[in-house]
């Protein structure tokens, strides 16, 4: 029986993201720099999946104001474009305002592969703050 690990279909190693946005069920978002994902195997073969992004901090606290359940929208390049629900957050403790710092997410369970068309839809109707 698989488990949350099969639903990873790249290659250990490091991954630009073109475009990540931090989503609020509202429609309000936040854009992340210079995202990264990681992507190891670790004991008796278990995949994982973690990463991370610059984020300007009063962005992520208007966010969170919003709603503490966020999702992620990501964009690696070509058809690979995902959305995670939910994943677990932890971010940096300077909360000056024009600070970004990193911001790393896991996700808690398998992220869904967006078409391209859904994903530019979604784009539209986000309201970047």
């Amino acid at each position: 029986m698989g488990g949350m690990e099969d639903w990873i279909p790249f290659e250990d190693g490091d991954y630009t993201v073109v475009e990540a946005f931090l989503l609020s069920p509202d429609g309000s978002a936040a854009a992340m720099e210079r995202a990264v994902l990681s992507i190891s195997t670790g004991k008796q073969g278990k995949r994982h999946m973690s990463g991370g992004g610059l984020i300007q901090n009063s962005r992520l606290v208007e966010l969170l104001d919003i709603s503490d359940e966020l999702d992620l929208l990501l964009d690696l390049g070509f058809e690979y474009k995902y959305l995670i629900k939910k994943p677990d957050l932890k971010g940096g403790k300077v909360f000056s305002p024009d600070v970004k710092s990193m911001l790393q997410f896991t996700p808690n369970g398998p992220w869904r592969q967006v078409p391209t068309d859904e994903f530019e839809k979604i784009l539209s109707k986000l309201r970047l703050i």
